[in-house]
């Protein structure tokens, strides 16, 4: 949320929690500040969406970078929106990394310890969101970071369980059913089909919908609405208190 896309608010009501844009993929302070009012607006968790400093390329492209950039810039980031949201008397809930970040540290142990130990440092209490199955998920669990462990609504998976690259022709969910059928798929039997068909364990916690996405608020509400008629509960991950 906070990219500058134009559906916040369409959005919005139908989350628990928001990763807001810190000014380094996009948005600003201006963003960030109307984006957790928003946020507040509806009762939703704020959360920081930490990335590369690149917002040529939305923060999408993968950056030559050391642990200690990587534990910079978290850092920074988390520091820029936890400023913000405590000016309207708002704490931050979790950290989720955006992009080519995100997907780096997933698979990378020690850019994954560089933005857990950021998290850990800045604000111990804070929810790490990511990847199921990935580094980042199994790097804040050694440091003793609350985790949240994310799946995606509008995305495809590779056998492995990691994204289908943004590059490839599957990489996305377009069609509502498929998106449907996928999230309750992942929660209710605890597995996701990849793109070859293979049947990958995954363990659904959070629910990630990308708001720059062709159909995002159609599918925040079908799928809000959905997991509604089947009775699972909607609810935001309790954050520890430190």
């Amino acid at each position: 949320m906070g990219e500058g896309i134009g559906n916040d608010e369409a959005i919005m009501p139908y989350i628990t929690s928001a990763n807001i844009a810190c000014g380094y993929h996009a948005g600003n302070e201006v963003t960030m500040q109307q984006t957790v009012l928003l946020a507040k607006k509806h009762g939703v968790a704020v959360g920081a969406h930490p990335s590369f400093l690149d917002r040529q390329n939305f923060g999408r492209t993968e950056v030559k970078t050391t642990p200690a950039e990587v534990y910079q810039l978290v850092s920074d980031q988390i520091n820029n929106l936890k400023k913000i949201a405590a000016a309207h008397s708002i704490l931050l809930h979790h950290v989720k990394p955006h992009g080519a970040l995100y997907n780096m540290a997933a698979k990378d142990k020690l850019l994954a310890h560089a933005i857990a130990q950021a998290v850990w440092d800045n604000h111990p209490g804070l929810i790490l969101y990511g990847l199921s199955g990935s580094f980042l998920i199994s790097e804040a669990h050694i440091l003793g970071l609350k985790t949240a462990s994310e799946v995606f609504a509008d995305r495809t998976y590779q056998d492995d369980g990691s994204l289908t690259p943004r590059s490839g022709p599957s990489a996305l969910i377009e069609q509502e059913a498929q998106s449907i059928n996928q999230v309750l798929h992942m929660i209710t039997k605890g597995k996701v089909t990849a793109v070859s068909g293979k049947e990958v364990p995954i363990v659904a916690d959070t629910i990630c919908l990308h708001s720059d996405g062709k159909h995002a608020a159609a599918f925040a509400q079908k799928i809000h609405h959905t997991l509604q008629q089947y009775s699972i509960a909607i609810k935001t991950i309790e954050s520890q208190i430190l």
